[in-house]
């Protein structure tokens, strides 16, 4: 079997093709999986980079898409043939997380082997079923950035149409709670420094563009665009660097999501912001497998299809990794296996 193994000190030219004994056939409560697809995260990102240590001859990636092969004694959800993805925390599977956001013990691609490679044999609570008539790839973006845009707008955020949201950036993330937003009918304003992204975001349903490099202080202009109200929701992926701004922007009472550090891990915040404008914070990552489950029937009924910038072969992972880093991308990079 075919996989990619990460060697610590960790660093690009630490992955390396391995060829692995074959995980067999699946025992009481499991799955044996064919796997097709990844896609790349922030979070891959740090463990293939060395900024979350793994141990030596790690398999990376968190997000794995495939084929059921077979199918262990009491196992009824999943039958040869069916089409499933992964979940990110596969021993969550529903209720309020008991574990801190940065506990990635059992997360695939950290604590335990991930998905870069050709099969796997799991518990069968480890996937869940993908929405009709998605690829693999597609497939592939859902359980962490599709699950974490999903679970900042409509679990913790309890999103209704006519709501205004606000996005930071076009990575994975973004373009999903824009599309999410966007589907759910909701107002959407899009932040980046490029212009030719703000345009892409465009065409996906953006009412509004922001280039927070010409706009540093750009939470005027989300006031000035909400006659100054600001936005019922804000999906916070900047972190310490941005978390001011996005205070300033969310109208009083409001609802910010915090999903990523991009800008850092530690930063100062106004507690008088806070308190003034009595905004409603949210730390949170990604979600269980009950929230991927609703998503997944979410999806099957909206016109949405996730946005892949560009697809690498397994054996060019590292590449992938390269594209990633440079910060060009829009929306998904994923993984063919």
């Amino acid at each position: 079997m075919k996989a990619i193994r990460l060697h610590q000190p960790a660093g690009l030219d630490c992955l390396t093709v391995a060829d692995l004994p074959d995980p067999g056939q699946p025992g009481p409560g499991e799955i044996r999986v064919r796997l097709h697809a990844s896609s790349l995260n922030f979070h891959d990102l740090a463990v293939v980079f060395g900024y979350i240590r793994t141990e030596d001859g790690r398999i990376p990636m968190s997000d794995g898409a495939g084929v059921v092969e077979a199918v262990g004694p009491g196992v009824t959800e999943f039958a040869a043939g069916d089409s499933v993805v992964s979940t990110f925390f596969p021993q969550w599977l529903d209720g309020e997380p008991s574990t801190p956001v940065g506990s990635f013990a059992l997360t695939p691609g950290d604590g335990v082997d991930g998905y870069a490679r050709e099969a796997v044999v799991a518990a069968a609570t480890a996937f869940t079923h993908v929405p009709r008539g998605y690829s693999h790839a597609e497939a592939a973006t859902l359980t962490t950035a599709g699950l974490t845009a999903w679970r900042a707008l409509v679990v913790s955020g309890g999103l209704k149409a006519g709501d205004t949201v606000l996005v930071l950036g076009t990575g994975g993330v973004s373009i999903f709670a824009l599309q999410f937003a966007k589907a759910m009918g909701a107002t959407v304003i899009v932040t980046s420094s490029s212009d030719d992204k703000l345009e892409r975001a465009r065409t996906l349903g953006a009412d509004h563009l922001v280039n927070y490099r010409r706009h540093p202080e750009w939470a005027r202009n989300v006031l000035e665009i909400t006659n100054g109200r600001g936005v019922d929701h804000v999906v916070e992926v900047g972190g310490p660097g941005t978390l001011a701004q996005s205070v300033r922007a969310v109208r009083v009472g409001g609802h910010v999501a915090v999903i990523g550090v991009l800008t850092g891990v530690e930063g100062p915040i106004s507690t008088q912001a806070l308190l003034s404008r009595q905004v409603r914070l949210h730390g949170l990552g990604v979600g269980s497998r009950r929230h991927q489950i609703d998503m997944v029937r979410a999806l099957d009924t909206l016109p949405l299809r996730p946005v892949i910038d560009r697809t690498f072969a397994l054996d060019d992972i590292a590449d992938a990794f390269r594209f990633q880093q440079a910060g060009q991308h829009f929306g998904k990079i994923a993984l063919t296996i």
